[in-house]
């Protein structure tokens, strides 16, 4: 008795027609990270009347604070998603900059979004160090022989202070 020739065929496409994929298995999960703001809570912010009081019992505290002004807070919220070998894609990212006067009085409320973002430019020039430009085998067998067996350093007369032999 022969097995028909399509038999096999049928057998692959049962079972994978069997298989099912759990329910959000190709969704990846979304991580929210930073200081998660509601449009709603920064309605009831009123610039000329609300004070750093009333945000931080609102919103908490920032984030962050500008780096060259005191008065300019920022709460920053990242939403982001797995990708390639475990790293993190920004999907979504808000910016409130909410910026106070002197007497603590809200003056300004600003959103950024990634939209909103400048790309960085990274500089490929490195910067010139003082010493010599050694390569990878220099510097690996560069210290043969400099050290004594016990650990402690050498001394070798001519090297440091002639007045201070134990200087090393």
């Amino acid at each position: 008795m022969t097995m028909p020739r399509f038999l096999p065929a049928v057998l692959v496409a049962a079972s994978l027609a069997s298989c099912s994929s759990p329910p959000g298995l190709w969704s990846w999960p979304k991580q929210a990270r930073g200081s998660q703001v509601d449009p709603d809570q920064i309605k009831q912010l009123v610039p000329g009347t609300s004070t750093r009081q009333d945000v931080s019992s609102l919103l908490g505290s920032p984030s962050a604070r500008a780096t060259f002004n005191e008065n300019t807070w920022l709460y920053i919220s990242q939403i982001t998603k797995p990708v390639i070998a475990g790293t993190q894609g920004v999907r979504s990212q808000d910016v409130y900059a909410l910026t106070f006067d002197d007497g603590g009085v809200l003056r300004r409320v600003e959103k950024r979004t990634k939209a909103d973002a400048l790309p960085v430019n990274v500089v490929s020039r490195t910067t010139p160090s003082p010493g010599s430009n050694a390569s990878f085998l220099q510097q690996l067998l560069g210290n043969i022989g400099r050290f004594s067996p016990g650990g402690a350093p050498s001394y070798t007369p001519g090297e440091g202070s002639s007045a201070n032999p134990g200087n090393f």
